[in-house]
C-alpha cells in the first residue's frame, strides 16, 4: 500500500518562501498526476497544483506565478516550492493523485504551513 509523507512546514513571515516535499513508498509513481492540496480550518481541502508524469503542471489561480510543483520520480517524491506566501496560504498541505482520478491513496498527516507576522 503506497503511503504518503509529506514534510517542510512551518512558520514563515508573510512573504516568505518554503519547499514542501512529499516522499511516496510503493510502486507505480512516476506514471501518475499528483497533487498537492491543502486544508483551511472550516474549510474543505482543495488541489493547488498539480504536475503529471512528463512534468506538465496546473495551478489553481490564486497560487499561480508563486508556487511551483515539480518531481523527481527517480526519488518517488514531489516537491513544492511556495514564494511570496501570503496570511491566505495558512493550512495543512497534502499530497495525492490529482483530482482527476477516482480514488485516492491513503492521506498523509500532512504538513502545517502558517503565515504570519
Amino acid at each position: 500500500q503506497v503511503q504518503l509523507v509529506e514534510s517542510g512546514g512551518g512558520l514563515v513571515q508573510p512573504g516568505g518562501s518554503l519547499r514542501l516535499s512529499c516522499a511516496t513508498s510503493g510502486s507505480g509513481f512516476s506514471i501518475y498526476t499528483m497533487g498537492w492540496y491543502r486544508q483551511a480550518p472550516g474549510k474543505q481541502r482543495e488541489l493547488v497544483a498539480a504536475i503529471t508524469s512528463g512534468g506538465r503542471t496546473k495551478y489553481t489561480d490564486s497560487v499561480k506565478g508563486r508556487f511551483t510543483i515539480s518531481r523527481d520520480n527517480a526519488k518517488n517524491t514531489v516537491y513544492l516550492q511556495m514564494n511570496s506566501l501570503k496570511p491566505e496560504d495558512t493550512a495543512v498541505y497534502y499530497c495525492n493523485l490529482d483530482d482527476a482520478y477516482v480514488l485516492r491513496w491513503p492521506w498523509g498527516q500532512g504538513t502545517q504551513v502558517t503565515v504570519s507576522s
